[in-house]
């Protein structure tokens, strides 16, 4: 008496296909699963037993033993309820044979027989889309995120009970109805992710340069750093950059509901989400929360942004350590994690805005009333290594803001000015990169820009690194004055919106 139904398991932000089955024979009662369960995995004996007990159905008196296969991947979490209670009541001749045939299952199940979303979903349901051919059954409140996977096939329940009777023929599939019916045509919805409101450019008052150094950031996703004593300004520019960003698109999109399906978290309304997700962690936060991992190989504050904005207030008290593990995802754009037997790629393509003091009194600004003594000041800064400066593509100093300034009532560029500009330059780029020449990064330069790009390298003041990220800066500068060719001026301003490593390290590599 075997029975076997389709599941899957999480594995970062990834779903597995998993073949549960059961087995039932004459032997001494037992219940035994084996294929590297975990200990919710190995938990849902007890789930799958009360919940078939409150719809009425008995519980076999022998052995039971249930296998997940393939046996060498590793299965975690509750999400393998349902597929283990289908593939017990087929062995048992309670639904007919073949009866779950074609179809896949993934959820949790409740003491009283209903069905509960479990994180991951999203994924789960993505990855069983190509191994079954009738449907994804899911809990009844997860009929919006599987549709996003599957589109009508998607096969909502809210309880054990009604699964049942529609395996055993005498009932028909809930209709998956409203919001969720819609977004299984079209997969297009409203939705955000993000700890900030809407802010306006034109609020901010003064800081010029930190406005411009905003808008190349958001049209050419470069990473910045922004440096300059309390109260400065610093985090509320910060909070105005992804109101710069243009929405997200499909792909995207669905990139970033798995990512937070698989944390578990919700991304505004039903439906895709629309805007760049922002993630602002607290600066106490450690290695593993940041770039994920963990025993459940769960992804961390770098994938939560992935395709939108990680803002890291007070750089230079996040402990070292943590900081140094961001250096790989910024260069691949993804996290790797490895764990005995089990490895995951994360998502993390970020565009990563950094703000901290210029030293621990905060008043280190050429011209500031600096309280701190060289070797206090000298453990500060390196507490934010060299290598990870180097990443950053704009360092730009954040001075006070001047009363008269500070006091004005003109206002600056609103943000859909800007947000408009950036689009621009951003669809010229995505044309440019079309063409043969998108491959040479000096591709379209005037021989006065290369000059100057090559006496910086030669005077020891760029790495090769830096190098590299000046000419990109410069190229979407050129981008945003619509210029066919990087010109001087766009060099010398890319390499201005650098200068601010010399706060940092006063007489090394900008």
């Amino acid at each position: 008496m075997l029975a076997r139904a389709w599941a899957a398991t999480r594995q970062g932000v990834d779903g597995q296909p998993v073949e549960v089955e059961v087995h039932v024979s004459n032997g001494f009662p037992g219940f035994t699963i084996v294929g590297l369960p975990d200990a919710a995995v190995r938990e849902s004996r007890d789930r799958v037993r009360s919940a078939l007990l409150s719809c009425g159905q008995r519980w076999p008196q022998r052995r039971v033993t249930v296998n997940l296969a393939p046996s060498g991947l590793r299965k975690a979490g509750p999400g393998l309820d349902l597929a283990i209670a289908v593939a017990l009541l087929g062995a048992q001749g309670v639904v007919p044979p073949g009866a779950a045939e074609g179809l896949g299952f993934v959820g949790e199940l409740g003491l009283d027989g209903s069905l509960r979303p479990v994180p991951g979903l999203l994924a789960m349901v993505l990855c069983l889309a190509s191994c079954v051919r009738e449907g994804v059954v899911v809990p009844a409140g997860a009929a919006g995120e599987a549709g996003l996977g599957v589109g009508q096939r998607a096969r909502p329940v809210p309880s054990l009970g009604v699964l049942i009777g529609v395996l055993r023929g005498e009932r028909r599939w809930p209709p998956l109805t409203g919001l969720a019916a819609a977004q299984g045509r079209s997969g297009e919805a409203a939705g955000g992710a993000g700890p900030w409101g809407e802010a306006d450019l034109a609020e901010v008052r003064g800081q010029q340069l930190g406005r411009r150094a905003l808008e190349v950031a958001a049209a050419g996703r470069h990473h910045l750093l922004l440096v300059g004593p309390p109260g400065s300004g610093k985090t509320m520019l910060a909070q105005r950059l992804p109101g710069l960003l243009p929405d997200l698109d499909r792909e995207a999109a669905l990139e970033v509901a798995r990512v937070w399906s698989a944390a578990g978290l919700r991304w505004g309304e039903e439906g895709l989400p629309r805007r760049p997700p922002v993630r602002a962690p607290h600066h106490g936060i450690t290695a593993v929360g940041l770039v994920g991992g963990g025993a459940d190989l769960g992804p961390g504050e770098v994938s939560l942004a992935h395709r939108g904005v990680l803002f890291l207030d007070e750089l230079g008290q996040v402990a070292p350590a943590t900081l140094q593990s961001l250096r790989e995802p910024l260069d691949e754009g993804v996290v790797r994690v490895a764990r005995a037997g089990v490895r995951a790629v994360l998502p993390a393509s970020v565009l990563l805005v950094g703000a901290m003091n210029p030293c621990p009194c905060g008043e280190g600004l050429p011209g500031g009333w600096c309280r701190c003594r060289p070797a206090e000041r000298a453990r500060y800064l390196q507490r934010v290594s060299g290598p990870l400066l180097d990443r950053f593509d704009l360092v730009v100093g954040v001075p006070k803001v001047p009363v008269d300034e500070l006091l004005s009532r003109a206002e600056g560029e609103c943000t859909a000015t800007v947000a408009a500009r950036v689009a621009a330059a951003r669809a010229r780029a995505a044309s440019r990169r079309a063409g043969p020449a998108g491959r040479d990064g000096l591709a379209g330069w005037s021989a006065s820009a290369r000059a100057l790009l090559e006496r910086q390298l030669r005077a020891g003041r760029l790495s090769a690194r830096g190098a590299g990220k000046v000419a990109a800066v410069a190229r979407t500068v050129a981008d945003l004055g619509a210029e066919d060719e990087v010109g001087e001026t766009a060099v010398a301003e890319a390499l201005a919106l650098r200068a601010g490593l010399g706060l940092l390290a006063p007489g090394g590599r900008w």
